[in-house]
């Protein structure tokens, strides 16, 4: 069945369903995001906060759309007179300035909580939720406030800076779901590890995550591991590294040692010990260079050190996650919308809570369909949910009733199956060359 043929067949969801989408975003949800955060005074105006919170999700959703047509697709309008069938443009830009980025982030915060641990749990590996954790950056417009607010690359001389005024992120993610479980986000000259160490605290008990060689700080390390209990982590060693080896486990796995400097512990505040003790397996896949996992699993009976290596390539999960929202959802627009930090601020939150509206729907179709998540296509699942959305604003519908009506997509998204992955195929890390007019100035260099 095409796609259109899904849109057209989809019948709506009767009444009596919609208690099924309470646990998606549940409205108490909304109305707590509103109230805890100081704004319930918006819902006196004509622009109720629920409808402006539902206008920045849109916004998300319908890139390629102005705000004031997501607006009317969305029925975003309280009429202040008789005759009066929308909102003015300019009416859309003070409600979000009234509504701020705190609801926004609140609303995010509780239900990613709620649908990615949830996730997580459902497709544990030995009884650990997997998560993985890593950082990227995206682009914002270009104005005097936001590159006094988020800054950017400043360049080294031969390399021009940023563009854009640009954000630096991390995210915490369900693996196996692509669920964002936490977000942090900053100015670009805030540092990763810096944002990561607010999400540690995130990690529930029995969860193992996935970090990149970045994060391999031992002060992380601990903070993961004397955490939640049994919380752990799972890393690639960097090549300066050197741990002390300890005893032999099986080929290629020993335990081993690694000493924290005696600056390393005067300048923490809480106590370290003089060194952590670690599993170091070393592995080698074809085509790739030898490589040695960190990780606090130290039981080699209960977790096989060829599983952990099979384990290990999950992290790239998050970089796929990365590339929905950046490629797909964004559909690689130079940047998101908003002029002004706050505005940035409040896009972002929405993004991210569309991404995980959008995830969380796939997740049931998935189940249903009896597949992993990561078998649907977040493309295809994505196309159809705009579709739909369009489709179901004629007639209109009230904004928070919009999301009632995703339930019954699930149908519709177990036809979207990927085929299984091939563990075979190989893509080594490459840097492209920069396409130019000019001649290149080719250094001879001396052999080796």
């Amino acid at each position: 069945m095409g796609l259109a043929q899904a849109v057209q067949g989809a019948a709506l969801v009767a009444p009596e369903q919609f208690e099924r989408f309470r646990q998606h975003i549940d409205p108490v949800w909304v109305e707590e995001a509103v109230v805890a955060t100081g704004f319930a005074s918006i819902r006196r105006r004509r622009l109720p906060a629920d409808q402006v919170i539902w206008l920045v999700v849109g916004m998300a959703l319908m890139r390629n759309e102005s705000i004031q047509r997501v607006a009317t697709l969305l029925n975003v309008a309280l009429p202040a007179r008789k005759g009066a069938t929308d909102v003015a443009p300019s009416a859309l830009t003070q409600a979000r300035q009234r509504l701020g980025d705190e609801p926004m982030e609140y609303l995010f915060q509780t239900t990613a909580s709620t649908w990615a641990h949830r996730s997580a749990k459902a497709h544990a590996w030995h009884g650990l939720s997997v998560y993985a954790l890593d950082g990227t950056t995206v682009r914002v417009p270009d104005s005097p406030d936001n590159w006094s607010q988020f800054g950017g690359s400043q360049g080294n001389g031969t390399r021009a800076g940023s563009a854009y005024p640009t954000i630096r992120a991390v995210a915490l993610m369900a693996a196996r779901s692509h669920l964002l479980a936490g977000v942090r986000f900053g100015p670009y000259a805030t540092g990763e590890v810096t944002l990561a160490a607010e999400l540690w605290s995130q990690l529930p008990e029995d969860s193992i995550v996935i970090v990149d060689r970045n994060f391999t700080a031992v002060r992380d390390l601990l903070e993961i591991a004397t955490g939640e209990n049994n919380r752990h982590w799972l890393v690639r060693a960097k090549a300066q590294m050197k741990p002390v080896p300890l005893q032999h486990l099986g080929t290629n796995d020993e335990l081993v040692e690694l000493p924290v400097t005696r600056h390393m512990r005067a300048s923490n505040s809480r106590p370290m010990p003089e060194a952590v003790r670690m599993r170091a397996i070393r592995y080698k896949r074809p085509g790739f260079r030898p490589g040695v996992l960190l990780t606090s699993l130290l039981d080699a009976k209960k977790y096989p050190a060829q599983q952990i290596v099979q384990l290990y390539h999950e992290r790239w999960e998050i970089e796929l996650g990365y590339d929905e929202i950046k490629t797909h959802l964004l559909d690689r627009q130079e940047a998101i919308r908003s002029r002004t930090p706050q505005g940035v601020r409040q896009e972002v939150w929405g993004i991210l809570l569309a991404y995980n509206l959008v995830r969380v729907e796939m997740e049931r179709a998935a189940h249903e369909a009896g597949v992993e998540p990561t078998r649907i296509s977040f493309v295809n699942a994505l196309a159809l949910i705009r579709t739909a959305w369009l489709v179901w604003s004629t007639p209109p519908l009230a904004p928070g009733r919009i999301p009632e009506h995703l339930l019954d997509l699930r149908r519709h998204l177990g036809l979207l199956l990927l085929p299984k992955r091939r563990s075979e195929r190989r893509h080594p890390r490459v840097v492209k060359i920069k396409m130019s007019n000019y001649d290149k100035k080719w250094v001879k260099r001396p052999p080796p």
